[in-house]
């Protein structure tokens, strides 16, 4: 039950950044190299689940792939507009 609990807040801690993210389009002070390593681990995660077949595991960070993932490409879009901009 605890295991469940903390899987539960872990995986729904990326949602905050996520809605604030969208609603303010400010990704200036999040790390870039950050969240592409994290978004590399949590894929790795994801994949040991699926070839593990432990379904908690595949959902808690087939959520979190998810979530982080949408951080990471609006990180990416800021700074592709940035480079736009300055051209």
């Amino acid at each position: 039950m605890l295991g469940s609990v903390a899987a539960a807040c872990t995986t729904l801690s990326f949602l905050p950044q996520v809605l604030h993210t969208i609603k303010t389009k400010d990704t200036e002070g999040i790390s870039l190299t950050m969240y592409v390593l994290f978004v590399f681990g949590i894929l790795c995660w994801l994949i040991y689940g699926l070839l593990s077949h432990d379904l908690p595991l595949m959902l808690g960070n087939g959520i979190t792939l998810v979530l982080s993932s949408i951080v990471l490409l609006l990180k990416l879009k800021s700074k592709a507009d940035e480079r736009t901009a300055i051209l």
